[in-house]
């Protein structure tokens, strides 16, 4: 119904974010809401309009293609927005792509909600159908399996420290000594705060 939306970025939360076009703001679900910058005038969002018994949701991506493969993994036995949300929070489209067409259960099973039943039902529905969202990805995934987890954590935590109103800047000062950490979102942040008091 609604192909993009083009307006003026109002509010972001930690689940959606409220874009306003023509007097009219509308609450927009989306993978990672501290991505958008509320400092950008106006801002085009792919949204996905999606009608259940109980409610009516708008999702919205900042690329055309975060659309489209949002929209495949929904057509997956098992998978509902919600859970293709959560994927695509957590990895990008040519990544998850990668991984199934290599049939690779155990990156798979890195992302939320997802399983080892889940995992398989998705290379069963969608291998072979994504060579559009296949980039140049590395052939071997097990050592990126293991440290996705860590770079998204990581990458929690600069998107939460931004949101207490740390610059972008100032946070990837504080967390530069931390590249290397392995560490949970919360102690990347309780490690950064202690170097962001002293700016």
């Amino acid at each position: 119904m609604y192909e993009y939306i083009i307006g003026t970025l109002e509010y972001v939360s930690p689940q959606y974010i409220v874009v306003e076009n023509n007097g009219i703001g509308y609450q927009i679900l989306t993978p990672n809401p501290y991505t958008f910058s509320l400092e950008q005038q106006k801002q085009k969002i792919y949204t996905y309009f999606h009608v259940r018994e109980d409610a009516q949701l708008l999702y919205g991506f900042k690329t055309l293609e975060e659309k489209e493969f949002f929209i495949k993994l929904i057509n997956v036995s098992g998978i509902g927005p919600k859970g293709a949300l959560a994927i695509l929070a957590a990895g990008e489209p040519g990544q998850i792509a990668h991984a199934i067409e290599q049939e690779n259960e155990k990156f798979l099973t890195t992302f939320p909600g997802v399983g080892k039943k889940t995992a398989r039902q998705i290379i069963l529905d969608l291998k072979g159908k994504l060579h559009e969202f296949i980039n140049d990805f590395p052939e071997d995934m097990e050592s990126e399996s293991n440290d996705r987890h860590d770079d998204h954590e990581r990458q929690e935590a600069i998107l939460a420290l931004e949101a207490l109103g740390y610059s972008n800047k100032e946070v990837k000062k504080a967390m530069r000594h931390l590249q290397q950490e392995k560490l949970t979102t919360d102690q990347f942040i309780k490690l950064a705060l202690k170097e962001l008091s002293g700016f």
